[in-house]
């Protein structure tokens, strides 16, 4: 379940608005909410429900991870070309496309008839969401005059709020007392309804030419780079290391990104300028991101396997269980961009990933059978407090680390950094998470001398992690706690890297650079 703060994910290519009358423009304000808002809820509502989703296609952790990676590998590897598309082709047509594809693929997702099917339906709705993710600001952009631009994007942030607390819920709920299949089914009215404004409602519009070349073999490599990679990560503890697939998945994959880089230094249009790292404040936004937003989507990715397949939760429970990060996150919003006006933005990303890596210990902390309001509550508190000092200074200094004509690239690069980031770390702490489980289990089942028809039927299903049905009850305890271990390790791991975020502000942010900018700013008409 990540949480990633509303950001523009493509440049726009002027600051002039199409001509378009108020209520064209209160349509494609409709418009890029319900876009956005179904392909972010969808990956709230589709983390709750991976439980129900394990348990009826018999699938393995390893599988479960595949259904979320899959989806976030198309996504974060096209997201900057979806924006370009929209620049070429127009922006209204590419953002019906890739709703018409994010829609159907939500059926073959409901229809899958087993884990491979609905891997494969996610993603083909990554892809559709890299269309229809970055069109969404930029079709506010072009429908909206720069001086009604800034409260267009402000209620489109407000909504994204609250699809971001409702949707977990929503999802569990369905989950609980209907079917998991409505995780995805839930989309079909959204996107018909999206599709119907769009065709008759939102205006056209394009990019600059200059704006709207496409990065081809960029896009390419960087898709086979990060599926490589994330292959050979989650499939490693299950084929083990050295079998031929992961390793040869690895080699392509490190092969592909080290030749993305080199085609991005010489293409006259590269989907990532790698020349903007040159800015000091930009790479270490970029690299604060990178690690933060790590911690946080690898993380909560297990808490729902955590509460519903060992705590014990409900669906619709677990769904709730974030919502004081996103709430307080939504109420402190305001009072965090404010407080980048009074101290500038690098004191807060000294303090918030402190904070947020304090939260993480506190998930670390439960056992099994733990009450929720006296552990995960309060750690789900203290989380949303530091991601919500942090959200507003990163986006500040985002934006205001380069040349204000760049400001739409360098958010659309650091929005791709953080769903990446997201991507990687799911892989990574799932390697994590499983290595302790293992030897975790094997110890304390040791340790029970249970019938070795016992033991045997628990291993045999080892890769379904806290998925493990066993009758025995001593059995199924050791099992549980052997993932609130896993997930012990995978929290503090996290809070390493929210405390490493922090030292990068500390080290590389440029004080007087970052005050004289934000001073530059308020200054500038």
């Amino acid at each position: 379940m990540t949480i990633v703060a509303p950001q523009p994910g493509h440049p726009t290519a002027s600051d002039e608005a199409v001509d378009c009358g108020d209520a064209a423009r209160r349509w494609t304000l409709v418009a890029a909410i319900v876009g956005s808002g179904m392909a972010f809820v969808d990956g709230t509502i589709v983390n709750v429900a991976l439980p129900a989703i394990q348990k009826a296609l018999d699938a393995t952790t390893a599988d479960a991870q595949w259904v979320m990676e899959a989806y976030a590998l198309l996504l974060s590897a096209l997201l900057l070309v979806g924006g370009v598309l929209g620049d070429r082709f127009g922006r209204r047509r590419v953002f019906m496309i890739g709703t018409v594809v994010f829609t159907l693929a939500s059926l073959l997702c409901a229809m899958a008839p087993n884990v491979a099917a609905l891997i494969g339906g996610r993603a083909i709705q990554g892809f559709g969401a890299a269309l229809l993710v970055p069109g969404s600001l930029a079709l506010i952009s072009s429908a909206f005059p720069k001086e009604r631009r800034g409260a267009a994007i402000g209620t489109w942030s407000a909504f994204s709020g609250i699809t971001a607390a409702a949707g977990p819920v929503l999802g569990g709920y369905l989950v609980e007392h209907v079917s998991w299949h409505w995780a995805f089914l839930i989309n079909l009215p959204l996107g018909i309804a999206l599709v119907a404004i769009c065709r008759w409602r939102v205006p056209e519009s394009r990019g600059a030419p200059a704006s709207s070349q496409l990065d081809v073999v960029g896009a390419t490599l960087a898709t086979v780079g990060l599926a490589g990679i994330v292959f050979a990560l989650i499939e490693g503890p299950l084929r083990g290391w050295s079998a031929p697939s992961v390793a040869s998945a690895a080699s392509v994959g490190l092969a592909a990104l080290v030749a993305f880089i080199g085609v991005e230094r010489r293409t006259s249009a590269p989907m990532l300028p790698l020349h903007l790292f040159r800015n000091r404040d930009f790479s270490a936004a970029n690299v604060l991101t990178l690690l933060l937003y790590a911690a946080l989507g690898g993380s909560l990715f297990f808490v729902p396997l955590n509460l519903i397949q060992v705590q014990g939760y409900g669906a619709t429970g677990a769904g709730a269980s974030l919502l004081p990060v996103i709430v307080i996150m939504f109420a402190l919003s305001r009072w965090t961009g404010q407080l980048v006006d009074r101290v500038g933005a690098r004191l807060p990303l000294m303090v918030g990933p402190v904070v947020a890596a304090a939260g993480f210990v506190l998930y670390a902390l439960p056992g099994v059978g733990a009450s929720y309001w006296t552990t995960f509550f309060p750690a789900s508190c203290v989380l949303g407090l530091g991601m919500s000092i942090v959200v507003a200074p990163l986006t500040t200094t985002v934006m205001n680390a380069l040349d204000p004509s760049l400001a739409g690239t360098a958010s659309g690069v650091n929005n791709a950094v953080s769903r990446t980031a997201g991507l990687l770390a799911i892989a990574v702490f799932g390697v994590v998470l499983t290595g302790v489980f293992n030897t975790t289990l094997d110890t304390r089942l040791a340790a029970l001398h249970l019938d070795e028809g016992i033991v045997r039927g628990i291993l045999a299903q080892r890769a379904k992690l806290a998925g493990i049905e066993v009758a025995n009850a001593d059995a199924q305890r050791v099992v549980g706690e052997a993932f609130v271990a896993g997930f012990r390790a995978v929290m503090l791991l996290s809070a390493g890297l929210s405390v490493l975020s922090a030292l990068v502000a500390v080290v590389g942010l440029d004080r007087a650079t970052v005050k004289s900018r934000l001073n530059g700013r308020r200054r500038s008409p």
